[in-house]
């Protein structure tokens, strides 16, 4: 009997675990199926397949490569170990072969998979000899000098990562050149990875990707590889904006696979420990997958606990980890000194870590794709192989445990993603107008959503019209370093107590998990966080052996931006657009580790969480909510467990985690004018998870209702209605009032749905506030500018402008067209004259003229009607600019001298060089604001030295 086979007949028997098994099928192998490419290889090709034992393909790399030389984008959607790497490195060496000018840009979304694709590219390529196509990795590790002899001679194959084309190539492409002249292919791996918010960036990086290789005159192919998705090709042509075929029929030959499927009754940690300690005692090499990183660290601290001469050959494995760690543990896995790894969805890609015998799941991974990927990890050498899920709690895992069929009849969820996600595509707008200038009219401003963002960009400052307006540049010449691919925000670094950074999160995630008084786990290590400085990027986390674990708790509420689209979901109507949520973390619970007992609460005081993003909502009609309350039901606690049944059984109809959602109910919602239950994309900008939902909603409420009702729970549990992550601590939930509303709305006529031109949607109350209307210019306006007596050194600092006095002060009166000096004696005759005027003009007035004023005399200066220039230039651009850099740009005239001069003079008793002085200032500030207004822009010189336009409205 083989091990595998023995190893699944003693579970299957065993006293302990057997009858917690709720399901076992073994999938059968299958033989290869081989087919020859459309054109038959040149003489070169044909000897390097034939020395390397590759005289057939299989027909899915047959079908890849036919595409790849005929110059089309395909994408290979086939499963894990079915030898997609020959379908792009086959086109590329072909293509280097004829002509050696030629080269393929290949992207990996982690560094460690460029490693194992440069051993096998290299392998492959070998028997060619001296006229083999050059391969090398360019990423975060290559020292300076590497990278300078890559930039001057590129090699035929360039393998890198994300970042690097984000924060290397494209910023500085000139230095590039060769490199993007001769692009024929992108190789884009694990392509099913780039969905949410990651395949936001990847879209918007994508297109700026495309928009340089025309710069240099290139139209390279896209080869894409993937696990098994549901829309491989809808996928890629999102992610490009490109055509894409697909290839999802694989030829490989699959050795058979075990699954089982385990209910446990003590918990699937436990149960996860006692199936990896009979699989260690086989020497069988195993991977255990968890959902969470503390999961992961729990798991892997428990399991050497009680492994005995086990203890040293297993490890975890995790995000967040650093890199010299994670190779670490890749090498000790490959060579077999590693018995064990357990792991997050870290090592789901295709790192090579040898060949794995089992494969645990501590917990349903979400989909049907991510188990199959990951259970694709094991059997990798044509033997039989086992895969045991272990339920959770979950909704999803307890589903499955009760219709196992449905799991092997599921197809595999679709990837979605929002290409133009606003908050996303501003940002990376701005990396692209700063490696190129935009021109308008160009292809890459072709999709609507993109010239939008643009022009809100020019609006708000973000981007800039060049001096003639023709046109688009950035205000930065390199905005790059503060965009993060990977989430919608900065990152976090964390440190130890001796200044060690142990790992990063992201800003928007860190509120939930690093915050003071947090438990923080790191390689079986427990810490408690000490702080969280927002401003410094920085959480610091002290050792601490703690028996708790933490868990936030707060409220949130929502608002309706825009509603895109209306339908109907049997008897409720449904609806989905853009939403602004707002989310108040009030406190944490610290929970025992063991049984998850309620130990006590600690309040915190966080700003609330406010973003926009994308959401669908159901109305709940006000008969069913009577009918509800005439049943003697909790009718919000009905809503709230929706809600979280809904958000919990979603990830069955798109390919997300239940953590990528949010969700609010609410009895009473004003703009929709009823009850309404809320779910919406967990990121700022959406990742396209409920847009993709919103067309499903009558199979999201019937397959919500089916894991209500099976669930043999009686009044709610983790598996069908509660949360773990209910910032309420799931109250209030009612499962029968849940039953009852969502068998209302199942059983309900369809709703009537209104056009949306005719029926608007109703605005939250908003206290009156007067229209924002471009106003006439002022008939009447005075322009300002105060010298003083005495410097910010000599009277205790800046914030004391109050004593710093008055040598003279200028107003300019637009009416007289005439200056008027009015010495410190004649102050207070002058605030008396500034009362006559609609429009008092200054520049940085507010903040130091009125302040020096205010020191002479208590006139309430504040209290005239004001346009403080620069105070609108910081507002539109969020940094200051000197007078004289406006006044040069615009006008080509500055100022005569400056402050410090003017203070020299003061003690020469020179007013009349100062009175001289202080007019030019006005006559400068009185040109550039009447420029400002009768234009609608100044000018100024950006850090990148260009001059630019400044839109203003004054």
């Amino acid at each position: 009997m083989n091990p595998v086979l023995e190893y699944v007949t003693a579970l299957l028997d065993s006293p302990r675990l057997g009858g917690q098994v709720v399901h076992h099928r073994l999938l059968p192998g299958r033989e290869a199926a081989f087919a020859e490419p459309a054109r038959p290889w040149g003489a070169s090709m044909r000897g390097l397949l034939e020395t390397r034992g590759l005289s057939e393909l299989y027909v899915h790399q047959a079908q890849a490569v036919n595409l790849a030389r005929a110059g089309r984008n395909v994408v290979v959607a086939t499963p894990t170990a079915s030898g997609k790497t020959l379908c792009y490195n086959l086109p590329v060496i072909e293509e280097a072969l004829r002509n050696p000018d030629s080269k393929a840009l290949y992207l990996f979304p982690l560094k460690a998979l460029a490693q194992d694709q440069l051993r096998a590219f290299e392998e492959l390529a070998a028997p060619l000899g001296k006229s083999a196509p050059t391969a090398a990795i360019y990423d975060g590790d290559t020292s300076p000098y590497r990278r300078k002899k890559l930039r001057q001679s590129p090699p035929n194959v360039l393998l890198t990562n994300p970042e690097m084309l984000h924060l290397s190539l494209l910023p500085h492409h000139g230095t590039w050149a060769e490199l993007f002249a001769g692009l024929s292919f992108v190789v884009v791996d694990e392509v099913h990875t780039y969905r949410g918010v990651f395949g936001s960036h990847m879209a918007c990086l994508f297109r700026r990707l495309l928009r340089i290789c025309a710069l240099y005159g290139s139209t390279p192919t896209f080869i894409f590889c993937s696990a098994t998705v549901g829309n491989p090709e809808q996928l890629c042509a999102q992610l490009t904006g490109l055509p894409v075929e697909a290839v999802t029929e694989s030829g490989a030959a699959q050795g058979g696979r075990h699954m089982v499927f385990l209910n446990p009754a003590d918990g699937p940690a436990q149960a996860a420990i006692l199936l990896l300690q009979a699989a260690l005692a086989r020497g069988l090499r195993t991977i255990v997958y968890c959902q969470s990183r503390k999961l992961t660290e729990l798991v892997a601290l428990w399991a050497s606990e009680r492994s005995g001469p086990y203890r040293e050959r297993i490890s975890a494995y995790r995000a967040g980890f650093l890199p010299e760690e994670r190779r670490e543990i890749e090498a000790r896995m490959s060579s077999g000194e590693l018995l064990a790894v357990i792991s997050t969805s870290a090592l789901e890609l295709g790192i090579d870590i040898g060949g794995l015998d089992l494969c645990i799941l501590v917990g349903y991974p979400g989909t049907v794709m991510a188990t199959l990927q990951r259970g694709g990890r094991v059997g990798r050498s044509l033997r039989d192989s086992a895969v045991a899920l272990v339920a959770g709690e979950d909704a999803l895992d307890q589903y499955f445990m009760r219709h196992p069929e449905d799991f092997f009849a599921r197809p595999p969820e679709c990837a979605v993603l929002n290409p133009h996600n606003p908050v996303i595509l501003d940002r990376h707008l701005v990396c692209a107008t700063a490696e190129l200038s935009l021109r308008l009219g160009e292809p890459y401003l072709a999709e609507e959503p993109v010239r939008a963002r643009v022009e809100h960009l020019l609006a708000e400052g973000g981007l800039f019209f060049t001096e003639d307006g023709k046109e688009v540049v950035a205000g930065r010449r390199r905005p790059h370093r503060d965009l993060d691919l990977r989430g919608a925000g900065r990152s976090l670094h964390i440190e130890d107590h001796e200044g060690r950074e142990i790992g990063t999160i992201d800003a928007f995630r860190a509120f939930r998990e690093t915050h003071p008084g947090a438990v923080y786990l790191h390689r079986g290590q427990s810490y408690v966080i000490a702080d969280m400085d927002l401003e410094t990027n920085r959480v610091l986390a002290e050792p601490r052996r703690v028996a708790y674990y933490t868990r936030v708790r707060g409220h949130k509420s929502t608002e309706i931006l825009e509603v895109h689209d209306r339908g109907a979901a049997f008897g409720a109507r449904v609806s989905f657009g853009r939403l602004r949520v707002t989310e108040e973390i009030t406190g944490y619970e610290k929970r025992a580790v063991r049984g998850g007992k309620l130990l006590g609460m600690a309040p915190l005081d966080f700003p609330p969480l406010v973003f926009e993003t994308e959401g669908l909502w159901f109305e709940i009609s006000d008969e069913i909510r009577r009918a509800a309350e005439q049943g003697y039901l909790h009718f919000m606690g009905g809503i709230h467990a929706v809600e979280h049944a809904a958000i919990g059984i979603l990830p069955l109809l798109v390919l997300a985690d239940r953590n990528d959602l949010g969700g609010i109910s609410t009895p009473f919602h004003p703009q929709v004018g009823s009850a309404a239950v809320f779910i919406y994309d967990g990121l700022p900008g959406g990742a396209g998870l409920t847009r993709e939902a919103f067309g499903r909603a009558e199979e999201l409420v019937s397959a919500t209702l089916r894991a209500i009702e099976e669930c043999p729970c009686e009044t709610g549990c983790p598996s069908c209605v509660h949360s773990p992550k209910c910032g309420s601590g799931n109250r209030p939930i009612d499962k029968d009032a849940a039953r009852f509303v969502l068998r209302s709305i199942r059983e309900g006529r369809p709703p009537e749905i209104a056009a949306r031109e005719e029926t608007p949607m109703p605005q939250t109350p908003q206290p009156q506030q007067p229209l924002l209307l471009r106003k006439a210019a002022p008939r009447h306006f005075a322009v300002l500018d105060v010298e003083t007596r005495y410097g910010a050194d000599e009277v205790g600092g800046w914030n004391r402008a109050d004593r710093m006095g008055v040598s003279i002060a200028v107003v300019w009166d637009s009416a007289r067209e005439e200056f008027r000096d009015f010495p410190q004696e004649e102050v207070p005759a002058m605030a008396e004259f500034l009362r006559g005027f609609d429009l008092v003009v200054g520049f940085n007035v507010r903040r130091f003229d009125y302040s020096v004023l205010q020191g002479v005399t208590p006139f309430p200066f504040h209290s005239l009607p004001t346009l403080d220039m620069l105070e609108k230039v910081h507002q539109r651009l969020g940094y200051r600019l000197k007078l004289d850099n406006l006044a040069q740009a615009t006008l080509g005239a500055g100022k005569s001298a400056d402050g410090l001069m003017a203070l020299k003079w003061w003690k020469e008793g020179r007013l009349d060089l100062i009175t001289e002085y202080c007019r030019q200032d006005v006559a400068v500030t009185r040109d550039l604001y009447v420029h400002g207004r009768d234009n609608g822009f100044v000018l100024f010189q950006n850090k990148a030295k260009q001059k630019v336009r400044l839109p203003v409205e004054w």
